[in-house]
């Protein structure tokens, strides 16, 4: 089994101010194993991007436990945690111009971190991170010159400059239409096989969802379900096959989540469909099953 490059047990995440207070994790527990490309998802305001941008060290848990690759996110001095963030993490943004310089070229974007890290055989790279996400043949242009997904391939090369294990992507192809989203998803299939790192992307983008091999759901702070491909679609999104219609086809085989005290969160249609009048409900094993059973309707029975 390959090594765990990411734990998350039981973390909170607490926003006060004055006036209120936001819970925006509330006991999330995660495993991603090195070498993953996975995908997270979940409604706005689910705690989603807390835990990306937690993950990146641009915020700090307010309890629980957070390693990455072996480090401690919550004992991480100032200096450790600049270190952390340009060479074990590499970030990629929905609005890429966070991650761009448009007065550079993109050869000369690339190169930028490295220059700040001092990186060696930063030419061979940065040509080589080109050649990986197609864009070679334009390495002199800049940002301007380059369309909405040539520029968000160049954010990923960027990203990955200084050769951080851990890859996370924020709503990546969130701005750009369908062609451009899989080419996208290729260029992060392709980097996650070839250069073996570890890959989490936030999405809301049905169909890239439906081609990792693994999607965690968060509801209400912390996994509510998760969903693994199954093995003849693995097979489809290795050979990129185009005859798969990857919003409507059942890709994925979803599982509920217990947590560390063994409580699941139910998806809410099915609570909707028992029809409960509070809060309660039945529990019976059946055959080794376990079964739920709204008690009023039991009752009437």
């Amino acid at each position: 089994m390959s090594d765990v490059i990411i734990q998350a047990d039981n973390l909170v995440k607490i926003y006060k101010s004055k006036e209120v207070e936001v819970v925006a994790l509330q006991g999330l527990d995660l495993s991603v194993e090195q070498g993953e490309l996975m995908a997270i998802i979940g409604s706005s305001g689910s705690g989603k991007s807390t835990f990306l941008n937690m993950l990146g060290g641009l915020d700090r848990p307010s309890a629980g436990k957070l390693y990455v690759d072996k480090k401690n996110l919550f004992s991480m001095t100032e200096k450790e945690l600049v270190a952390y963030k340009r060479s074990t993490v590499g970030f990629v943004w929905q609005n890429n111009g966070r991650n761009l310089l448009p007065y550079l070229s993109a050869y000369d974007n690339i190169i930028m971190p490295m220059e700040l890290n001092s990186s060696q055989k930063k030419k061979e790279r940065a040509d080589m991170l080109l050649d990986m996400v197609g864009l070679s043949s334009k390495k002199n242009n800049r940002m301007q010159e380059l369309s909405g997904g040539e520029q968000q391939r160049i954010a990923i090369a960027i990203a990955l400059a200084n050769s951080p294990k851990l890859l996370l992507a924020d709503e990546p192809t969130g701005s750009v239409d369908t062609k451009t989203s899989n080419d996208i998803f290729d260029v992060f299939k392709r980097l996650n096989q070839e250069l073996g790192v570890t890959i989490v992307i936030v999405t809301h983008d049905v169909s890239l969802s439906k081609k990792v091999q693994r999607v965690a759901a968060i509801r209400d702070g912390k996994i509510s379900s998760e969903r693994i491909l199954k093995e003849d679609y693995a097979e489809r999104v290795k050979k990129a096959d185009k005859t798969v219609d990857w919003h409507v086809d059942e890709t994925q085989e979803e599982f509920a989540i217990l947590d560390r005290s063994g409580r699941i969160q139910l998806p809410p249609e099915m609570l909707a469909g028992m029809k409960l009048k509070d809060n309660k409900v039945r529990v019976t094993t059946v055959d080794g099953k376990i079964v739920l059973e709204n008690p009023v309707k039991k009752a009437a029975d």
